[in-house]
């Protein structure tokens, strides 16, 4: 409804993704749903059916359906759902051994960036174009909710002249949507947000999510954003014409000029005139030009009153 093009979840197999210390040790945050860190991922994690239930749904609504493998049981498990794209986590980004196989699964494939290095992230660029050159790597700093000081738009353009022939996007855990517009007008062609419908709900990722209204308002203006980008020749566009025709100035008689008179700036303006004359960008180019009859006082200076022809001049 908010006009997004792909819902992404986030897939773990617990046991593959943890070790078995790290799943047992207390977890007493506010945000816990079980005594232990296992039993709160156990909380929280979709089983395999109802990620099938979840993938058809979004076919029937018209959306792309793909997660995040945190593991590489879950990357198994969505290529066996036949996602779009293989979504790679910041976590993930340097685990070497994991990208490879995902890579070589052949799917398109789009990597976060936060927590990582310049130098990983070119490694990572070289391993995975080797075997799989259709993916994007995502601008992403891992803090929620981010601060705007840590964001660093600038690397998606050093990720652009790095990596110029791969599309380059951001992946935002700040709060609001005017940062994720900048980073579209900077160049991302791909962008990643968290959505929740209660920023107050329990769970640390709700208060960097969007809620509805800010995701519809977001897709509103990256619309927007795209078709003012444009293009980079810079012309005389047909919606400037009329105002051209109002605004734009031509070249006058500053002072009356007979015919036959050689030119110079000081008997030249610039003013809005009619008729239009010559542009004012070419009112250098008149010096030393020959008059072919009189112009008036405050008259516009027209092709037809000047010699094409330049006034050659001795020196002596």
């Amino acid at each position: 409804e908010c006009g997004a093009d792909c819902a992404k979840f986030q897939k773990s197999e617990l046991e593959h993704r943890f070790t078995k210390t790290a799943l047992e040790r207390p977890y007493t945050s506010k945000h816990s749903w079980g005594k232990t860190y296992g039993e709160h991922k156990r909380h929280l994690e979709f089983s395999h059916d109802q990620y099938r239930e979840l993938q058809r749904y979004a076919k029937e609504i018209g959306i792309f359906f793909t997660a995040s493998a945190w593991d590489d049981m879950s990357v198994d498990f969505l290529h066996e759902l036949d996602v779009p794209f293989f979504k790679v986590a910041s976590a993930d980004a340097n685990n070497f051994p994991y990208l490879a196989k995902t890579a070589k699964k052949g799917r398109p494939m789009v990597i976060s960036s936060g927590m990582q290095s310049k130098d990983t992230m070119c490694r990572v660029y070289q391993m995975v174009k080797d075997v799989n050159p259709n993916f994007c790597i995502l601008q992403c700093t891992s803090a929620y909710p981010l601060q705007p000081e840590e964001v660093n738009l600038a690397v998606i353009k050093a990720y652009q002249s790095e990596f110029p022939d791969i599309p380059i996007g951001y992946s935002g855990h700040e709060t609001g949507i005017a940062i994720t517009i900048a980073a579209v007008a900077m160049g991302a062609k791909v962008v990643e947000r968290h959505v929740t419908l209660d920023k107050t709900w329990k769970g640390s990722d709700h208060a960097a999510s969007l809620e509805p209204n800010e995701l519809a308002e977001l897709v509103k203006s990256i619309r927007t954003v795209e078709k003012a980008i444009g293009s980079p020749i810079k012309q005389l566009l047909p919606c400037e014409i009329s105002c051209k025709e109002k605004l734009g100035k031509s070249v006058v008689a500053k002072v009356k000029i007979p015919a036959g008179t050689v030119l110079t700036l000081d008997m030249l303006a610039v003013k809005v005139a009619e008729p239009k004359g010559f542009p004012p960008e070419e009112i250098f180019d008149l010096q030393v030009k020959r008059t072919t009859k009189d112009i008036g006082e405050d008259e516009t200076v027209t092709e037809d009153v000047v010699e094409h022809s330049r006034v050659k001049i001795n020196c002596l």
